[in-house]
Parts: structure tokens; C-alpha cells; sequence
């Protein structure tokens, strides 16, 4: 939540919800603006809770806070009386200044004299992706966690949540696949949720590639899986496939040491191949969604702005 306020009022500027669930950084997780799997029953308890704080500790400028739900309860993380990363993103999704608005309410003007009083409208989707630096440091594993590790952002928008994300992926330099083969390799507690989006990729048209127990868990509510052998289980296995060409997109999921370590050489084969590779359940959720929303109507490319030297700007649609 990024919010501006002038001591007597709090304005909501833009709610954002984190693709990537509680545990990985804030500033590594994709995240959409305006929320897509949030009631209207929570985020209106999430701005309650934004106004009240903020008029509580008389906040004159920007501020951040930062929410998880568990069980259906908000908790309050925690709140920064500052701007947060996230301003000029939520800034250039709404179209309005968050930043210019903060530093004139600093110095004395009201939110009411600035005519900034309501929530700004958005326009579709926007999806702020992390730009990790793992393509330049070969080698180093690509698990995401509490620490921050990414080093840029990119933005996707569109009409539709699916294409917005497909767009934010494409400009983080992993453009999701629409067909070919997907390797799902997850840990027994991401073995239910792992179902429905192993059936819609299916569905979808792609081959599916899993190790032992994701096969045999798959296999046994009926889809057709194929076998393939982690690294410690010996050759022909997952790395010799990455290397050959034959995965196009990697859902790994590890827990444990030697799932770690199993996962560890399957994530850098990965980025050193240029296979897209998500390692939680919900980034492969709204990879699906992409996936879909690519397949029912592509992307194009329109130029518009021909500058006198005959260049032109790119505009994806």
C-alpha cells in the first residue's frame, strides 16, 4: 500500500498484491496493481487500517505499509513513513505524481488544496516484475527468499491480468513459452496446489515432465506424466534434458537439503539455457494465466512516433 498524507487525511494512491506469497522480499516479488486475488472485503479493511495509522502518527508526505492475510485476519508488517520502491511504478500506472503531491505537502499545502482527495483510477493491469541477476553470475542459485537479490524492475500492462504479466515477464528477459514441454519437480506440501496448474497446462497443449513423486502424485489422479530422473538419480536426467533443448519451462518447488541440492543444479542449467524457472506456486499460477491469455489472442507490435530521423517507437499491444 502506498498512501500520502497531509496529518488531517490519508489518501490511498495505489494497493499492490504480491504474486509470490508471504517469505520472499517485497522487492523481489512480481506484484499487480490494482490486486487481483484480494475481496473487496479485505482491501477494505486494509484501507481502514492505512487511514486510521496514518492520521494516528500524523504522516505528512508519503507512506508505505505493508500487509499479509493468514486465515482470512489482516496483519499490519509494518509501516514506513517514507516513499517505498514502489511509488514510481504506482505513480506511472495511475498517472499521477506521488512524489511531486509529497514534497509540496511537506512544505505546508493540504491534499485538499492539491485537489488530490480520491483514489486515482486505474486503467487494467499493471505488473511490476523483479529483474534478478542471475544470468550474469552463472553459477550462483536462483531460490528466492527473505533477502533481496533483485537489481531492476520492469512493468507489463494491459486489459487483462494474463497478457500483463506476459508483458512483465518478456521485459525481465523471460518470455513464458506457448507450447512444448513443462518439468514440474515440487515438494509433498506444493503437491495438491500443483494439480490444477499441471491440468491446465496440459490442456493447454504442453507435455508434461515430472520427477518421481510429482509424476507418480500426478499420474495417480490422471494425467499423463512422463518420468524424468533428478541429477542424483543418475543420467539420463533433468540437467541432460535443459542442455538438449527438451524443457521449455521449469516449475520447481524444493524443501530439504537434498532437494535443495538436486534443485540447485536444475536452476542454474536453467538460467544458463534461458529456460524460464519459477520456484513458488503462485508465480506458476500467474504464469498460466499468461500462458492462456497469449494463446487465445497474441501480442502485436504497433510503431507510432516517427521521429524526423525516420526512427520509430516500438508500442506492444
Amino acid at each position: 500500500m502506498d498512501a500520502l498524507g497531509d496529518g488531517e487525511r490519508i489518501v490511498i494512491g495505489g494497493i499492490l498484491q504480491h504474486i509470490e506469497e508471504a517469505g520472499v522480499h517485497s522487492g523481489d516479488s512480481a506484484c499487480v496493481l490494482p490486486p487481483y486475488k484480494i475481496s473487496q472485503y479485505h482491501l477494505s479493511i486494509i484501507e481502514d487500517y492505512t487511514r486510521q495509522i496514518g492520521i494516528a502518527l500524523g504522516v505528512r508526505g508519503l507512506m508505505n505499509v505493508q500487509y499479509a492475510i493468514k486465515d482470512d485476519i489482516v496483519y499490519v508488517l509494518k509501516l514506513n513513513p517514507r516513499a517505498s520502491r514502489t511509488v514510481p511504478f504506482v505513480s506511472k500506472a495511475t498517472g499521477v505524481p506521488l512524489a511531486r503531491l509529497a514534497a509540496q505537502v511537506m512544505v505546508g499545502k493540504s491534499l485538499a488544496e492539491l485537489q488530490f482527495t480520491e483514489s486515482p483510477r486505474v486503467d487494467g493491469f499493471f505488473v511490476k516484475e523483479a529483474v534478478l541477476p542471475f544470468k550474469k553470475f552463472l553459477g550462483v542459485d536462483t531460490v528466492l527468499g527473505p533477502e533481496m537479490r533483485s537489481t531492476g524492475e520492469v512493468m507489463g500492462h494491459a486489459s487483462h491480468f494474463g497478457h500483463a504479466f506476459a508483458k512483465a515477464e518478456m521485459a525481465a528477459g523471460d518470455a513464458l513459452p506457448l507450447s512444448g514441454a513443462v518439468l514440474l519437480s515440487v515438494n509433498d506440501f506444493d503437491k495438491g496446489a500443483i494439480v490444477k496448474i499441471a491440468r491446465d497446462l496440459q490442456r493447454l497443449g504442453f507435455r508434461l515432465l515430472a520427477t518421481r513423486g510429482t509424476a507418480e502424485w500426478l499420474t495417480k489422479i490422471g494425467l499423463t506424466v512422463e518420468r524424468v530422473n533428478k541429477v542424483s538419480e543418475g543420467s539420463p536426467h533433468i540437467v541432460d534434458l535443459i542442455r538438449a533443448g527438451e524443457i521449455q519451462l521449469i516449475i520447481n518447488t524444493p524443501l530439504g537439503s537434498r532437494s535443495f541440492s538436486d534443485g540447485s543444479a536444475i536452476r542454474v542449467a536453467a538460467v544458463a539455457h534461458g529456460v524460464p524457472l519459477l520456484t513458488t506456486l503462485s508465480a506458476a499460477s500467474a504464469a498460466v494465466s499468461g500462458i492462456r491469455a497469449m494463446r487465445e489472442q497474441a501480442l502485436r507490435l504497433e510503431f507510432a512516433n516517427t521521429s524526423q530521423d525516420g526512427s520509430a517507437d516500438a508500442k506492444m499491444e
